[in-house]
């Protein structure tokens, strides 16, 4: 098929957005971006920019609340919405879908979560900022899931799929901890007037509707609920996609055999001239698009659709807003300060011996076995790479704190863990790449 002008200009620009690791290079310049101007002479523009006062709604029901809480509370929703929809994916046909596949990543994102936990919570016990203890408890599944693609060509695809599920697992207990320890004081009404959304939801699954306006429409109700209830309304997001069908209406056999058909039946009527179809292959299109529908299902779909749109769009507009982090003259000593250490410490440590420590247990006790052509230096370099804990940390400490200067000294805590954990990890991957290479010369 013949290309035209705009698509040879789209085609670099459409490669390089289905590039694995796309998504965390934009990520990575959205955070130097927002470093970088915070730290320039417009750093008074930049924080004035995300606390510009925004409105919707009607006369006697109206929401304002400044930019970055928009972002926060409002984009960060559909980026859990997404992750809601990942994970109902992963359990129902996925690395999550068996005791057998999930018992490893699972673990080892237990660990990953605990110890980091501990650490932090040892450190700052009995101050003002023990409440902290969340936030190195996150891994940025598309920092690390960038670097271990960027590391080498040899990692075995078993290690990138257990990066994958155990980032995935790792949300989940994100999304477990916001709901149950980061929640502010509950309106009740408010919160039943979301869950009574959440059931119209489930009730239109059950009844078979398979509209997405249907369930956004609702879903939207849901979060309104939420987040006037106190409840954070990220965790919306989460209970929505959940709701979102998860079957298709007609088998593969069937798809198959009545795509073939209407594909004849659009091959007998091409005319013989003319750059128009006829109506009856426009018939024919039209029933192949109903048949299409049929096939997919509607959380496949839409998390298909709004992927780019997080992954482009969402996360780095929110690392914009949220890594502003101001480095001064006094930098260096300011990180000495035990929030900033114990977030350190439970990325960079706590993630590496958490995930190491419960994988070996497994494995030891043959309760699991390392992913297919695997060794422990694979698991190393993840257990590295889970420090990264960007966009989840940051996330988690704006839930944590009310003080601003604790949410900057986490904020450093995080940057500067999220680097080591990086370096590190990529270059215990790219000395196993090495090894392979030499090996496979010889």
């Amino acid at each position: 098929m013949e290309k035209s002008a705009i698509d040879r200009i789209m085609a670099p620009v459409s490669r390089f957005i289905h590039l694995e690791y796309t998504s965390g290079i934009v990520l990575l310049i959205s955070v130097v971006v927002a470093i970088i101007w915070a730290n320039s002479g417009y750093h008074d523009f930049y924080e004035h920019l995300w606390h510009i006062n925004f409105s919707i709604g009607f006369d006697g029901f109206i929401l304002a609340h400044p930019l970055h809480i928009w972002i926060n509370d409002g984009l960060m929703a559909i980026f859990f919405f997404v992750i809601g929809l990942e994970l109902k994916r992963e359990f129902m046909d996925g690395e999550l879908s068996s005791l057998k596949k999930a018992s490893l990543p699972m673990t080892a994102a237990l660990g990953g979560m605990l110890v980091p936990a501990l650490i932090y919570y040892a450190i700052n016990s009995g101050t003002e900022a023990d409440h902290g203890w969340g936030i190195p408890m996150a891994t940025d599944i598309a920092f690390a899931l960038a670097l271990l693609s960027m590391a080498s060509k040899h990692i075995p695809v078993s290690i990138k799929v257990f990066l994958s599920a155990l980032a995935v697992a790792d949300d989940l207990g994100a999304v477990l901890v916001i709901a149950f320890f980061y929640t502010a004081d509950i309106n009740f009404v408010a919160l039943g007037i979301g869950f009574g959304f959440l059931l119209l939801l489930i009730a239109g699954n059950g009844l078979g509707i398979r509209s997405s306006i249907f369930y956004l429409i609702i879903g939207f109700g849901v979060w309104i609920g939420f987040l006037l209830s106190g409840v954070h309304a990220t965790i919306a997001g989460v209970l929505v996609a959940f709701t979102i069908p998860a079957v298709t209406k007609i088998d593969e056999q069937i798809y198959s055999t009545n795509l073939r058909k209407l594909s004849y039946d659009f091959q007998e009527d091409i005319p013989e001239k003319g750059s128009l179809i006829t109506p009856n292959q426009n018939k024919t299109i039209q029933k192949v698009k109903s048949l299409s529908m049929a096939a997919e299902t509607p959380l496949q779909t839409i998390e298909h659709a709004l992927h780019p749109w997080v992954a482009f769009g969402i996360m780095p507009l929110f690392a914009l807003a949220n890594a502003g982090i101001v480095i001064g003259a006094d930098f260096f000593s300011s990180i000495i300060n035990p929030v900033s250490i114990g977030v350190a410490a439970g990325l960079i440590i706590g993630k590496f011996v958490g995930i190491l420590t419960f994988c070996w247990v497994m494995v030891k006790f043959g309760l699991a076995s390392l992913p297919e052509a695997a060794n422990w230096k694979h698991i190393t370099g993840v257990a590295l790479l889970a420090g990264i804990g960007f966009t989840m940390s940051l996330f988690i400490s704006g839930l944590a704190f009310k003080n601003p200067a604790f949410i900057d000294q986490a904020k450093y805590g995080i940057l500067i863990a999220s680097v080591i954990a990086g370096v590190l990890g990529t270059i215990v991957l790219k000395s196993i790449s090495k090894t392979a290479a030499t090996a496979a010369e010889d």
